[in-house]
């Protein structure tokens, strides 16, 4: 609410906080050299703009507003690219500019503590010679890829920062696997557990697997629109042996939505299961409670009929039972041999 009114392009952050301190992390490399450091102010990153090796900044913390604006500006970046980057409820997207491309995407991680999926908004920023990646907490899915760096493991020393854009994208896209695969492992022992016994605490479970695969959803189906939109406007900050790769990455994208839409038909199918599950146990429970009803009716009618006490002397009408004196076991056999009859009626039929 406080940045209704505000003109386009005000530096706000919009969020909670979820970083005490901002945290700007450097590697700069080349194929020959590789350095690694931590910056304490957005100055040192000024050095770093003249030089011919890509430069990769990576900010931890989007709470600090001023600070974003001031990198921004060091970049040339517009007012508007450092408002979405502020903003973290982004829908994933592209953004084409002269001197740069500006992408936005959801990372997703599996905290197998809590048993929960923890999202937050990534934004890259790809210029001609640095790559700048602004993350809500500190923690990501790259460090694979720093390790490459860091190692000098296959080309992405030897290629350029659109190739290191790349190699980031496709390892938040390969994290989706693993949180697939997590929630994958526990929707199985979610259905062997459901058959056993359907207890409502695996029915709340089941609805929150079902709102993470929402989530991931709502993160991948726009990502796919973002790799479809590099391959096919070829901006010339990315190089056009790169396509393959984009390609490879478009088809991971298009099997975690297959995966997705798998495993949300599976928790529906879940929570159906569920759901009969409890009309079946219900209806056995209803079936007991009437066959115990339809056996007690009757033997409450004979000990209603024999509770009247009519004993009138000289009367036609009198109960002649109650002065016999096998009155009372006669209306206890009697009692008895109407639910062995009726036991005998219903387990003939088959209702239990």
């Amino acid at each position: 609410s406080h940045k209704a009114g505000l003109s386009p392009g005000t530096a706000v952050y919009v969020g909670e906080k979820k970083a005490d301190d901002i945290c700007i992390s450097l590697i700069d490399y080349d194929k020959e050299s590789f350095r690694r450091e931590q910056l304490h102010s957005v100055e040192a990153c000024a050095p770093y703009l003249s030089r011919e090796t890509v430069t990769w900044i990576n900010v931890d913390g989007l709470h600090d507003a001023g600070l974003i604006e001031k990198l921004g500006s060091l970049y040339g970046l517009h007012a508007l690219t450092v408002e979405d980057i502020l903003h973290p409820t982004q829908r994933p997207k592209l953004d084409v500019f002269d001197d740069y491309i500006y992408l936005v995407l959801r990372m997703h991680s599996f905290d197998r503590d809590a048993g929960e999926t923890e999202v937050e908004q990534v934004s890259f920023i790809l210029g001609i010679n640095f790559l700048l990646t602004f993350q809500e907490i500190a923690g990501d899915t790259f460090d694979p890829v720093r390790e490459r760096l860091e190692h000098n493991k296959g080309r992405i020393r030897k290629m350029g920062p659109d190739y290191l854009a790349y190699a980031l994208l496709d390892s938040v896209v390969d994290n989706y696997f693993a949180v697939l695969e997590n929630i994958g492992e526990e929707v199985e022992g979610l259905e062997d557990a459901l058959v056993a016994n359907p207890a409502p605490a695996i029915l709340q479970r089941i609805h929150g697997l079902k709102r993470e695969t929402i989530l991931l959803r709502k993160s991948v189906w726009p990502l796919r629109e973002v790799i479809s939109g590099l391959q096919r406007e070829e901006p010339p900050l990315v190089s056009p042996g790169l396509s393959l790769y984009l390609k490879d990455l478009y088809d991971h994208t298009i099997q975690v939505i297959d995966t997705v839409e798998t495993l949300r038909d599976i928790l529906s199918g879940m929570i159906d299961i569920y759901l009969s599950s409890v009309s079946i146990r219900m209806n056995e429970i209803m079936k007991v409670l009437t066959i115990f009803a339809a056996i007690f009716i009757p033997l409450t009618f004979i000990a209603g009929l024999y509770g009247m006490n009519f004993n009138v002397e000289k009367s036609p009408w009198n109960m002649p039972e109650l002065s016999w004196y096998f009155g009372y076991p006669f209306a206890l056999g009697l009692m008895a041999a109407t639910a062995i009859a009726l036991l005998l009626f219903f387990k003939r039929k088959g209702w239990f």
